[in-house]
């Protein structure tokens, strides 16, 4: 599928060269086409030959923006401390401010788009399970599809040097319609496992009960403990054969993975961070679950049940203030619901409250993300003592499980998930994660059980199976 507009494309490079020059500093590049509708994991699927370790791809559950990309154009990294959301939010518009655009223009999802995201906490990290990551880490692709409300837009993202010359720069677009000519639907494929094994339960739930105790006996409200089962495969596992099972199954939920260098990152999260769309603001409250029934009458009776449950029903409070306190931060009016109602997923089934607002365009996307980091679905209350008591407790390193992840736009738009159903991929290895919300009514085996449920998307999607 080559796209004819080469006189606009070579106008552009060569404004974009001669700034790049001019400053003698690189200049970012970017050209949007509209594009017949191609199916994005094929074209994410296209990349792995040439583009493997530098993918990644994102879908909400409504599809309206399905994102996959291609390449590292650049990469946007910030150092492991407290300032890391404002730095990377710098970086980007740095690069953005001096950008060459061409093509389509001010359309949401599409041109310069930083991908990527977050730790779940700066100051535990090192381990040599997430080094390839680091503490956050973005980057904006060389090629990316964004299927745009059905629509499909191509964005194509160079970096000039001031010694760059415009012929690599075309070598680099023909390889684009090679990619595009290549994109063709593959099978999931067959996996098959040689182990299975959870991390440690045992003291994972002598962790449980230990913060039980302190939840009893201190001023911590609810503290969110997390563990990892590993897996281990006859063959290296691929992403695009992941995620072609997990938008099979988990439609009501974002899609995501970021590949970096070996390593991949990948799930299927429920629970929206943050979304902004000019003025429009959004956010999920998502904490209290309980699993889906054999059949709709039993189903429909652990619903009720979790909708009345008090232990369940406190604990969703805790999210809903914390997420309306932040929100309203930076919205002039918000609208929430007052009582939550069900999300129900293929395995599980939440607690779920809506959050809107609206604010001025001119608000950033990592401010708020910077404000609802960790809520207390993910960490705890109060918020300090929690994410300090997990740094203690909790024998793995999260890494990028329970952090924010999705994308931003250079029109202030963007999208995160908070990354939780999910799991990384490490060549015949993945270590899945799952976690659960610990208070004063709790006890180990329940939350072990629902951490059991947790595990259940991702060992969907990868062939595994829960030993109930």
């Amino acid at each position: 599928m080559a796209i004819s507009h080469e006189s606009e494309l070579i106008d552009g490079l060569t404004e974009a060269l001669a700034e790049a020059k001019r400053k003698q500093h690189k200049v970012l590049f970017s050209e949007v086409v509209e594009v017949d509708n191609i199916n994005p994991l094929s074209f994410y699927r296209a990349g792995r030959e040439d583009y493997l370790g530098e993918r990644f791809f994102w879908q909400d559950p409504a599809k309206e923006m399905i994102i996959a990309g291609l390449g590292k154009a650049e990469k946007v990294q910030a150092a492991a401390h407290r300032l890391r959301f404002n730095d990377v939010e710098h970086s980007w518009e740095a690069l953005t401010g001096s950008a060459i655009k061409t093509g389509i223009l001010q359309k949401n999802g599409t041109g310069p788009l930083l991908f990527g995201g977050f730790s779940f906490d700066h100051k535990k990290n090192g381990s040599s399970l997430w080094d390839q990551f680091g503490d956050n880490l973005f980057y904006i692709p060389t090629f990316m599809l964004s299927i745009v409300n059905g629509q499909g837009y191509l964005t194509t993202n160079l970096i000039c040097s001031p010694e760059d010359h415009i012929q690599l720069f075309m070598k680099m677009i023909n390889e684009r319609d090679t990619l595009l000519n290549g994109a063709v639907i593959s099978e999931p494929g067959k996996r098959e496992i040689m182990e299975q094994r959870e991390i440690a339960p045992e003291h994972w739930k002598d962790t449980v009960a230990t913060a039980i105790e302190e939840i009893k006996k201190t001023d911590l409200q609810k503290l969110v403990l997390a563990r990892e089962m590993r897996l281990v495969f006859k063959d290296p596992v691929y992403s695009e054969q992941v995620l072609e099972n997990l938008s099979r199954e988990q439609k009501e939920s974002f899609i995501f993975s970021l590949e970096v260098g070996s390593d991949c990152f990948v799930g299927a999260s429920p629970e929206r961070l943050i979304k902004k769309t000019g003025s429009e603001m959004f956010s999920t409250c998502l904490a209290g679950s309980i699993a889906r029934g054999k059949d709709k009458q039993e189903d429909d009776m652990l619903g009720n049940t979790l909708l009345h449950d008090q232990k369940n029903l406190i604990e969703h409070q805790y999210v809903v203030s914390m997420i309306e306190q932040a929100i309203k931060s930076v919205c002039h009016s918000v609208d929430i619901p007052r009582q939550p109602m069900l999300m129900k997923n293929r395995h599980i089934q939440h607690l779920y409250t809506p959050v809107k607002g609206k604010c001025d365009e001119s608000v950033s996307i990592f401010h708020v993300m910077e404000k609802l980091h960790p809520t207390p679905a993910l960490g705890g209350l109060p918020q300090e003592k929690a994410v300090r008591r997990i740094r203690e407790m909790e024998q793995l390193e999260r890494g990028f499980y329970a952090g924010p992840i999705g994308w931003a736009d250079s029109y202030g738009n963007g999208e995160f998930a908070v990354a939780i159903r999910s799991a990384l991929l490490q060549g015949k290895e993945a270590s899945l994660f799952a976690g659960c919300g610990i208070v004063e009514d709790s006890t180990p085996e329940s939350e072990y059980i629902e951490t059991s449920i947790k595990f259940k998307p991702m060992l969907s999607a990868l062939g595994g199976m829960l030993h109930e």
